[in-house]
Parts: C-alpha cells; sequence; structure tokens
C-alpha cells in the first residue's frame, strides 16, 4: 500500500535517528554529523534500516540527512554529493524491498536559510537536487524535516510537490514556542497543510514532554494526518530543547551534554510508549523516534498503538528472571534474595 493508504487503515510507524545512532557506534563523526558512513560503511547502514524495520518502523527512510550540499563543502566532500545520496538511496531501496517496508526519500534544514532571496534560491536548488535523485530511485514518498524555519519547509514542500510524490513535513521547535520567522506550529502546520503537505507535525529538538503541549495544538489546527517525531530525551519546561538540557552532576566538554553527554537524561522504551499512545488518542498517526532512538524505543512505539513486530518475540518477561521472577520452578532462595538486591 501507499503512505496515504496506510494512514487511512491505521497509523504508520518512520524510525530516525541515524546520525546518533551511527555516532554511538563509532561511524560518524559528532559536530558536522555528514552521514560519511553510506560511503564508507554501506554495511552498517543497511543493518540499521534493517534492525529499525525489525522493531517496527513501516518506513525505511533513506540516510540523506546532511547529506546536502553545503553539509558536504564543510567538510570538503561536495564531490561525493551525488555518489552519497545515490548510495543511501540504493542501501535503503534494498531493505526497503526485502522487507516490504516504504521507501522514503529525505530532505533537511540547509543551515544556510535565511529570509533573503539569494539563500531561497540557493536553498530550492539544494532541495531539488536531492529530491531527484530519490526520484530516481523510485521513492514513496520524500520526508522534508527538523525546519526551524516555515519558509525553508515551505520551499521543500514546492521542490516535493513538483514530483507528484506525497510530503511529509516536519518542523523542530527549539527553546522558543515558535518558529524563527515567528510563527506559532500550529499556524505553521495549518500553512503547509493548506500548501499541499499530505503529512505536518513536529520531528526532532523536544522530548516527549515538551512536544506534547505543541502536538496537541497542531493536531486541533489541522484537518488530515500529523506526525510526531520527538527525541527521547527527558526535556523539560524550563530546558525545552535536547541542546538546552544541563547536567548539574557532570560538566562535559563544551559546558553542555548536547550531543555527545545526553546519557543521563534518555527517556525509557516506556516514556516513548506512553507518548505515542497519548499522540494515537489524539488522532496522531504517523510516529517515530528522532536523534537518539534505539530500535528498543521503535519497538515500544509500535507495541504502544496495537503492533507486534518481528522484534516482540524478545519483548522482556521477567517472570524467568532468576531473582525477580514468578516462575514456579525458580529457587524460593532467589526469590526471597531479591528484597536484597
Amino acid at each position: 500500500m501507499s503512505l496515504l493508504e496506510r494512514l487511512e487503515a491505521g497509523p504508520v510507524i518512520c524510525a530516525e535517528g541515524y546520525l546518533f545512532e551511527c555516532e554511538r557506534r563509532g561511524y560518524l563523526q559528532a559536530g558536522a554529523f555528514v552521514p560519511e558512513v553510506v560511503l564508507e560503511h554501506p554495511e552498517v547502514v543497511a543493518e540499521l534500516h534493517r534492525e529499525f524495520v525489525h522493531a517496527g518502523s513501516d518506513v525505511v527512510e533513506a540516510f540523506t540527512y546532511y547529506a546536502h550540499r553545503e553539509k558536504l563543502r564543510l567538510i570538503g566532500r561536495e564531490g561525493d554529493l551525488e555518489p552519497l545520496n545515490r548510495g543511501a538511496l540504493a542501501i535503503a531501496a534494498e531493505v526497503a524491498r526485502d522487507t516490504g517496508a516504504l521507501l522514503a526519500g529525505n530532505v533537511s534544514n540547509t543551515n544556510v536559510f535565511v529570509p533573503e532571496d539569494s539563500t531561497r534560491q540557493a536553498v530550492r536548488e539544494m532541495f531539488d537536487e536531492q529530491i531527484g535523485w530519490a526520484v530516481d530511485a523510485g521513492v514513496d514518498f520524500v520526508i522534508g524535516e527538523t525546519f526551524s524555519w516555515w519558509e525553508e519547509a515551505s520551499i521543500a514542500l514546492e521542490a516535493i510537490k513538483a514530483t507528484g510524490l506525497p510530503a511529509v513535513i516536519t518542523l523542530a521547535m527549539h527553546q522558543e514556542p515558535v518558529t524563527r520567522d515567528g510563527l506559532a506550529p500550529e499556524e505553521a502546520c495549518r500553512r503547509l497543510e493548506d500548501a499541499g503537505a499530505a503529512v505536518v507535525g513536529l520531528n526532532c529538538i523536544r522530548g516527549p514532554q515538551t512536544m506534547m503541549p505543541m502536538l496537541r495544538a497542531v493536531r486541533a489546527a489541522c484537518s488530515g494526518y500529523v506526525a510526531a517525531l520527538p527525541v527521547p530525551y527527558r526535556t523539560t519546561e524550563e530546558q525545552p530543547s535536547f541542546q538546552s538540557l544541563r547536567d548539574p552532576h557532570y560538566d562535559p566538554p563544551g559546558d553542555r551534554p548536547f550531543p555527545t553527554a545526553l546519557d543521563p537524561f534518555v527517556c525509557t522504551r516506556y516514556e516513548l510508549g506512553d507518548f505515542a499512545r497519548e499522540a494515537l488518542e489524539l488522532g496522531v498517526t504517523y510516529l517515530g523516534v528522532c536523534c537518539g532512538a534505539g530500535p528498543h524505543h521503535i519497538r515500544a512505539v509500535a507495541e504502544a498503538v496495537g503492533r507486534q513486530p518481528p522484534a516482540s518475540r524478545y519483548s522482556p518477561d521477567m517472570s524467568k528472571h532468576a531473582f525477580l521472577g514468578t516462575d514456579e520452578s525458580l529457587k524460593a532462595e532467589y526469590q526471597s534474595y531479591a528484597e536484597r538486591l
């Protein structure tokens, strides 16, 4: 089924978070966060795609986030722009074919956009390049994500619509409760929906606790399909973005935990499940987890909306734990000792 057919039938789960997971595994450098791993270790990217689908993702999203001309220029690899994009799409396409998942192209914030005509044209050209390669690869739809400027998101939407493919457009809200061009997220999403996006919503930057209030407003303002893909970190009203988190127990390099010392703030899988359940009750049906996500988070989202992906075979069952279990065959001496653990 197509993306829209699957959404009509029920929730669609999309795993994101490839940058952080590849960095944790030692295949990508924090800072520039360019997905060089696509060229240098394509087998790692393929395996991560498969792990996310195994955990419940309905979408294989080509790892072309930050694979645009500006990011590659920054690290002196602009000549690898096309091979990296085509390689990422080929890896994703193979996994999607093997698993029956949807294949998604991807464009993202360019980090060069400002509301001036010169950058508008440059940004559109960057999007057109990547989307053109995605079309060549036969993607089912294109994701435009992590936009803090509404106008940049609208440029991405225009570029995707020009191909005739469905567009999923998500905004990233930082500490301020408005986009960088001053729109409340619900107003920005409503405008994107009116302009023809198949799905609109929020991704990245905010964890479940600080994304949910905005998500409620977006759901109330929009009549179509809405997306929610938080980061799996315990952001708070005082520190609403994962960049703004501060650790009172340890002062990491750079004076902030983001991006490589966020471990103390990681949400449990159960918190992500609770978020997905609440979002679904609101009528949000395009669900996932962004930067920091692991397959266990995706499985929790899938199970929270009533799915049993292949990875559910290995969901926790503490009944047989030597100390904490309840199985009758367990030694009573060990169960009684559990209080002293």
